[in-house]
C-alpha cells in the first residue's frame, strides 16, 4: 500500500498534569509508528482557550501531528482517539501536493524571519556596543 500524508490535531484534557499530557502525546506518537507510520513533524501548542466548552472543558491542550501512513492507520488510530475519555476532539485531514508546499513554504518563511531578526538584533548591538566606546572616550 502506498503512504500518504497527513495531519491529525488533537485536542486533550488540559485539566490533566503536564505528566499524562506528555504521556497521552507519547501514546499517539507510538501508535503512529508502530502502524508503519512516519511522524514528519509535531506542533505543539499548548494550552489554549476552547471556543466553547467541551464536556465541561474551558481548556484544551492543543497538539498537531503531521506523517505519512496508509489509510489502515489512520483508521486505527481515529478509533483509539473515539475510545481515549481524555481525547476531546480530533481532525484528521489527508493533506496533497499544494498543501504540503504551502507548509514548507511556511517553514522556510519562518526561518527567514527569525535569520532577519538575529541580524537586525546582532547589528543593534554592535551600535550599542559602538556609541558606549565613544561614551567612555568622552569621560
Amino acid at each position: 500500500m502506498s503512504k500518504n500524508a497527513y495531519e491529525s490535531a488533537v485536542i486533550i484534557n488540559a485539566t490533566l498534569d503536564d505528566e499524562q499530557i506528555q504521556s497521552q502525546i507519547s501514546k499517539i506518537k507510538d501508535a503512529i509508528t508502530s502502524n508503519n507510520g512516519v511522524i514528519n513533524e509535531i506542533e505543539d501548542w499548548g494550552r489554549k482557550r476552547l471556543a466553547y466548552p467541551i464536556n465541561k472543558s474551558k481548556i484544551g491542550y492543543y497538539i498537531f501531528y503531521r506523517y505519512e501512513a496508509e489509510t489502515t492507520t489512520v483508521a486505527k488510530l481515529e478509533r483509539m482517539f473515539n475510545l481515549d475519555e481524555q481525547i476531546l476532539r480530533y481532525l484528521t485531514l489527508k493533506l496533497d501536493n499544494a498543501m504540503l508546499e504551502y507548509l514548507e513554504q511556511k517553514k522556510s518563511d519562518a526561518a527567514n524571519k527569525v535569520e532577519e531578526v538575529e541580524k537586525t538584533n546582532l547589528s543593534t548591538e554592535k551600535k550599542v556596543d559602538s556609541s558606549d566606546d565613544e561614551k567612555e572616550k568622552d569621560i
